[in-house]
This record gives C-alpha cells, structure tokens and sequence, in this order.
C-alpha cells in the first residue's frame, strides 16, 4: 500500500522528469539539426556540457533515439551526413566516456539485426550499415564486429547480403585489410566457397561476379577496381576529430573490442566492455549446484595462517581460501593452479 501524499509526491517526480526530458530533447534536437562539418566543434563542446549538467543514462537514451530517427529512415541517406552524426558520437565517445558510443552501438547493432531477419523493402539496413563502416572508421569499435557482420551476411548469402557485403567492403574494405589482413583473406576463401556453390540460385550473376572481383580487388589492395571508392571525405574528418579529441584516448585503446554475439545478447549476459556497467537482468549464475561447489574446501593448513587470517577479518570461507592458497603457494604456477581449483 502506497499512502497518498507519497504516491501525489511520485507523480509530481514523474511529471518533472517527463518535463525536464521533453526540455533536453529538444536541446539535443536543436544541436543535432544544426549539425555539419564548420560547426562540429561548438556543438561537441555544447553536447559535452550537456553531459556534464544531466545524467549520462537521460543524454545515452536521448541522443541515441534523435540519431537513430535523423540517420534510418526507408531512404539512403547522403553518406557526408551520416559520417558527420558518427564523428560526434566518437568525439563524445573519446572525450566524454566509452559508455556513450558503447551504448549507441549496441541501438544500432540491435536495429540492424531486427531489419536483416525482416523482409523490408526500404534502405533502413545499408543505412544501419553505413552508422557501424563509420563507427568503425572513427575508432569507436573494433574490427572485429565488422568481420563478424560479414560473416553472417556471407552465410545467409542471398542477393540483399551480397548488396550489404558490397556496400560494407565499400566504406570500410581497405581498413579492414590494414587492421586484419588474415582475417579478410580467410572472408574471401569463404565468400568464393559460397558463391560457387549457390551458382544456380541466382538468376542474375553479375552481382555475385562483382561483389568477388571487389574482394579480390581488395586483396591486391587496388583501389581503381572498385567503383565509386574515395578515401578523402573520411580522411578529411578524421583530421578534424585528431583536432577535437582532448586527451591522446583517440587510439586503438578505446575502441570496443566486442563481438556481434556479445552486443545481442547483453540483456542476458551483461555488458562487460562497458567498465562499471551495472547488471540489472536476472543474476548470471543462478544455478545452486554450481554456488554450492564453490564453498572451497581449505585443506590442512597451518593455524598461523589461520590466525592471520582471522586478524585480516578474512570472515568468508572463499576469502580465507584465497588468502591461503596465496600464502602457502610454491611459485605463481603452483598459486594459479590452486586457484582455479
């Protein structure tokens, strides 16, 4: 039972809230649609101040549902303006918090895997595609995320993957080939296996025949083979954001090395690349039997170690093991050892 004055003092809470949302959506709003490369310093500045006067949680979840509405939408949208809203969600990401592209990721990633199992007539996939090839052009996120996106579309290999695989290799082929060399190559042997063996499911071949000649093109790192591929727009951004990144963060240390399984399965496993990411869902080990066996058994040791570890206040069976195990190790492999025991 919730007494009336309490339950009129949560709603007022609820209407401010509401309230003050409303007010920082359209903050945000107003910032994002006046957003382009001359003035992409004053608004990263703004939104960072935005940041540090709101909760992350609010500004995550607002910026991620203006973004998403502005870039997919049924028809493809101009590659400048989508490389612009993605470079200030990295510049953000690098300047305010990992947690900020982490969690903008995971929307878009989510939303593409929803369009690629639907059968939708509308460009909502290429354009989630091109918001992932610029996440990864702008050191948000790893190549491995893009190769595992590849693979899958390499299985499914109908002609909507094989026009995803072509517009991926596209926008991020030669950078893939610079991070991972191997891993491309090991991609093309599949791609080829694939296409030699669904020959006769496609009525129309040129499309296959192009996606490998792309491949190849890729592999002998010849860029005049592929058509319509110019490096200069994204080089020209990347100098702008070296210029707005504050701390030397704009690296490889914090892009997010996370795989495709893990984004879609982060309501039920947690999101361990986010540092300090609290858990929310059901617990991860529910199982009692597996609980039960870890009340670890301390063998016979000494009663010094014992009283040491009582004057520690070491009051937990597992604590006292592990302070046991370290003291009473031979040499680390021996500690190791015991350890995982």
């Amino acid at each position: 039972y919730v007494p009336p004055q309490i339950r009129k003092a949560q709603e007022t809470v609820d209407d401010k809230k509401r309230e003050e949302l409303g007010r920082l959506k359209k903050m945000v709003n107003g910032l994002i649609n006046r957003l382009s490369e001359p003035n992409l310093s004053s608004i990263s500045g703004q939104m960072e101040e935005l940041y540090m006067a709101n909760s992350r949680k609010d500004m995550n979840d607002t910026l991620t549902d203006i973004l998403m509405n502005a870039c997919v939408t049924a028809v493809a949208m101009p590659a400048r303006l989508m490389m612009e809203h993605v470079l200030l969600v990295s510049i953000l990401h690098h300047n305010v918090g990992i947690e900020v592209g982490a969690h903008f990721l995971e929307a878009v990633v989510k939303k593409f895997d929803e369009h690629c199992k639907s059968d939708t007539e509308g460009k909502e996939c290429e354009n989630l595609l091109a918001l992932i090839a610029h996440l990864y052009n702008f050191h948000v996120v790893h190549c491995l995320l893009i190769f595992d996106i590849l693979r899958k579309l390499v299985s499914t290999f109908t002609e909507k993957e094989i026009e995803l695989i072509l517009f991926l290799l596209k926008n991020v082929g030669f950078s893939l080939r610079k991070d991972d060399a191997l891993a491309l190559k090991e991609l093309i042997t599949e791609a080829q296996k694939k296409a030699s063996t669904a020959e006769k499911k496609f009525q129309d071949q040129t499309r296959v025949r192009f996606m490998l000649e792309t491949m190849l093109a890729l592999r002998n790192n010849d860029m005049r083979k592929i058509p319509g591929y110019d490096p200069e727009p994204v080089e020209r951004l990347r100098k702008l954001q070296r210029a707005l990144v504050h701390s030397s963060g704009s690296g490889k240390d914090t892009q997010l090395r996370v795989s495709l399984e893990s984004l879609l399965s982060a309501d039920q496993v947690g999101r361990w690349w986010i540092v300090g990411s609290s858990w929310s869902g059901a617990p991860m080990i529910s199982d009692t039997k597996s609980q039960a066996q870890q009340k670890l058994h301390v063998g016979k040791v000494s009663s010094k170690i014992m009283e040491l570890a009582r004057k520690l206040r070491l009051n937990t069976d597992i604590r006292r093991s592990i302070f046991c195990v370290l003291m009473t190790s031979e040499d680390f492999m021996d500690a190791f050892e015991k350890l995982l025991k």
